[in-house]
């Protein structure tokens, strides 16, 4: 179950890409997760202040 940003939510804060240990989320215009890196661990869930992101 890899990370799913809602685009609609994601202020691009960044703070995801930061705490991402497997390097798979990149913020542009929002937070863009490569589902091939991410390794489900959740840190992005738990770290993301807007809470946008979801395990899915």
């Amino acid at each position: 179950m890899p990370a799913v940003v809602d685009a609609d939510e994601c202020t691009a804060c960044g703070t995801c890409e930061e705490t991402c240990p497997a390097e798979a989320i990149k913020v542009e215009d929002v937070a863009v997760v490569d589902e091939e890196k991410c390794t489900d661990c959740g840190s992005c869930v738990e770290e993301c202040p807007v809470e946008c992101i979801k395990l899915e």
